[in-house]
């Protein structure tokens, strides 16, 4: 087994994490990292030993994704939705919903800030090797880290606002709406 075998076998657990981030689905995920690999494999030769493996790896991965993927799962995803919409799944426990709204939230993030925050938060990856994955400097990756968090907890605080009762108010003409007494002893 060559050295880019176990390095590609290494951090394969991660490409998945990071593809399932950018794709939201599993077999597109699966899909998407099996094309990196094969990249990877082809464009061993071109791999500068010293340099950060994992890095490299991440970058070919994401830039399958922006090339092929992005555009396929652009049509794939408007007729899925419809599908999706009818199809009801009853939760099983509490901390399920929870994950499944996470995740859906997480899925509601523009493409920068789930790619951002999976490569950071899911993947591990330090900024400096983020930097290099994404071709920016590191206060630009901070910067952006800082951005997807927020975004995130807009739409986490936003879910949480929705979920709250709403408060019944009488409008302003029922509350000056005079009250009727009965004044007549016999009735």
């Amino acid at each position: 087994m060559s050295l880019i075998d176990r390095e590609i076998l290494a951090c394969l657990p991660d490409l998945r994490a990071y593809a399932r981030s950018l794709t939201r689905d599993r077999d597109a995920a699966d899909d998407l990292v099996q094309e990196a690999v094969l990249r990877m494999l082809s464009s061993a030769n071109r791999y500068q030993h010293g340099t950060h493996f994992r890095a490299w790896a991440f970058t070919i991965l994401r830039n399958r994704f922006l090339n092929d993927f992005a555009t396929r799962q652009r049509q794939q995803r408007h007729a899925g939705e419809d599908a999706l919409g009818r199809v009801a799944v009853a939760a099983q426990q509490e901390e399920g919903l929870e994950v499944v709204d996470l995740r859906r939230i997480f899925h509601e993030l523009p493409e920068e800030h789930r790619s951002i925050l999976a490569l950071v938060a899911g993947s591990g990856l330090p900024y400096e090797e983020v930097a290099k994955v994404l071709s920016c400097a590191v206060g630009t990756v901070k910067s952006r880290v800082h951005r997807a968090r927020g975004a995130l907890v807009r739409l986490i605080l936003a879910q949480h606002m929705a979920m709250q009762p709403v408060p019944v108010r009488f409008s302003a003409a029922k509350r000056a709406a005079p009250v009727r007494r009965r004044t007549d002893p016999a009735a």
